[in-house]
């Protein structure tokens, strides 16, 4: 049953390595080339400098110079992690979709010579290997990538765009794709049907998780600075996921969300100049974010990749019952 199982699809096994092969040999020499330009240019240190209230304003404006000619060259590569986010999907559309459907559409499933648990069982159990192994290589290898683009651009990995494309997650992404897919192809037995439910159930799910369930992973911490003598850039650690934001008056009332403000350290000073938003907001306003730490990352991995896990065991699960009774 292996052997007739890696017959059925050594093509798409073998397509899948030669393109593993193709994507490493575009990923390979830009990563070092980046890392290699990061480490010249003593960015990780900038980073440090920027993120330091101690910073002086002549090394600042040194380091800003240099992660802004480091974004300008390199900046356009990470638009290729745009393609990136969309093999979990594919995986799922052609191997997880045509997996069961195909066979169920030609009939071909009541001509088995073993019994319909054990060929279930084999050939699940065959592309979850696979698949969980491109994954892992993609998602580990997409995080070694993205680093250093991630940091000079001084966006947080929590970042939609960055979180989704790296790390654990792809895993949990994937396998819940090629589990969709085999399930649809078990209750809308046509391999078009099976796709369009795959398609519409991983967009839908990601996008309701994404917006609604991932910032409420872990209780939000809260971090307030002044208006007068600071500035927004250096009042947040490195890398923070910031979930909301916004200016706040002395008696702690919302009154301008989505923004922040920040004057001259001497902009309340006796004949100095004027502060315009405490003159607007009054005398205590302060700045207000909502926020999760930077260090939460690999946890909030771990969360969503659970998530997706065991949501592909369910629906494996199910198909595992399904396949007994489909005619």
């Amino acid at each position: 049953m292996m052997w007739l199982t890696w017959r059925q699809h050594r093509r798409q096994v073998l397509v899948t390595g030669a393109a593993l092969l193709v994507l490493a040999a575009l990923m390979v020499p830009t990563g070092l080339m980046t890392r290699n330009a990061y480490a010249d240019k003593g960015l990780a240190e900038c980073v440090g400098v920027l993120t330091s209230a101690q910073s002086t304003p002549d090394r600042a404006e040194a380091c800003n110079r240099a992660l802004h000619q480091f974004s300008d060259q390199f900046g356009s590569l990470s638009m290729l992690g745009v393609l990136f986010l969309v093999l979990p999907l594919v995986v799922g559309l052609f191997w997880g979709a045509p997996l069961v459907a195909r066979e169920v559409e030609q009939g071909t499933h009541r001509t088995q010579g073993v019994s319909r648990r054990r060929w279930a069982l084999v050939k699940f159990g065959f592309v979850a290997v696979v698949t969980t192994v491109v994954a892992v290589v993609y998602g580990l290898g997409m995080s070694w990538w993205a680093a250093p683009l991630t940091q000079a651009a001084e966006q947080s990995r929590f970042d939609v765009f960055f979180f989704d494309m790296q790390g654990a997650v792809p895993i949990g992404y994937t396998l819940f794709a090629v589990a969709l897919g085999v399930c649809a192809g078990l209750f809308w037995p046509r391999m078009m049907s099976a796709m369009a439910v795959t398609l519409g159930g991983f967009v839908g799910l990601r996008i309701v998780l994404t917006v609604l369930a991932r910032p409420h992973y872990l209780p939000q911490e809260t971090r307030t600075f002044p208006i007068a003598g600071a500035t927004a850039d250096l009042s947040a650690s490195f890398g923070d996921w910031i979930v909301e934001k916004g200016i706040r008056d002395a008696s702690g009332t919302m009154v301008l969300s989505g923004a922040q403000a920040n004057c001259p350290p001497d902009a309340s000073e006796p004949g100095g100049a004027t502060c315009r938003p405490l003159v607007e907001f009054g005398d205590g306003a302060y700045n207000w974010q909502l926020y999760q730490p930077a260090d939460r990352f690999w946890l909030f991995q771990a969360i969503e990749t659970g998530i997706f896990v065991a949501l592909a065991a369910l629906l494996l699960y199910l198909a595992a019952r399904r396949i007994r009774r489909v005619a």
